[in-house]
């Protein structure tokens, strides 16, 4: 079966090859932000923030893809019920990782499958991470070993390189905070076969 991702994270296309997954990628060219603070002024949670992202990313790709399965996804991470975006610079990055520091916050991601322009299925993941208390000097040893682009298009962690060294326990699906729950897709593709 094939799935196009709308998503240009190299990361989660990734993970649907290690699954044998077969898809080519579409990017979205949703506003992210103009998305998350028209969201926001709603009242969102993280999650309705997280899955209407996905949602919005997957619908837009497979409006001029009928009868093909998109799939979007999104990732956000929730710090006392708040939204933390994404870094636009290295100081917000460092900013953002001494809030998160010595503090447990919530990686939210979702999914979302559509087919011709309509959603047919949706999951959100929410994993715990625990962030060890860390000095200003580790925090910014830690950002020197990660190039600037990485570090605006994923955020500030990246558990599958560096980042899992920043945290004192993490309770989730390893393939869920690097922002693909593939468990769940499996089992829906498979359903879907199966039918």
């Amino acid at each position: 079966m094939k799935i196009i991702l709308a998503s240009k994270s190299g990361v989660r296309k990734k993970i649907l090859e290690q699954h044998k997954i077969n898809c080519s990628v579409i990017h979205s060219q949703v506003d992210e932000d103009q998305a998350k603070e028209s969201l926001l002024s709603e009242g969102a949670t993280p999650e309705i923030i997280s899955k209407n992202l996905a949602e919005i990313k997957s619908i837009k790709v497979s409006m001029k893809n009928p009868n093909t399965l998109v799939l979007g996804a999104d990732s956000v991470v929730s710090l006392n019920n708040q939204l933390i975006n994404k870094p636009k610079n290295r100081n917000e990055a460092f900013k953002i990782l001494k809030m998160l520091n010595n503090s447990v916050h919530f990686l939210i991601s979702s999914v979302c499958i559509s087919k011709n322009g309509a959603m047919i299925w949706h999951y959100t993941d929410k994993s715990e991470l625990k962030m060890k208390n860390l000095k200003d000097t580790e925090i910014k040893e830690y950002l020197s070993k990660i190039k600037t682009e990485t570090l605006l298009a994923y955020g500030v962690y990246q558990i599958e390189a560096d980042g899992l060294s920043l945290f004192e326990y993490i309770k989730g699906d390893q393939n869920s905070i690097m922002g693909l729950p593939i468990k769940q897709i499996m089992n829906y593709i498979k359903n879907l076969n199966e039918t």
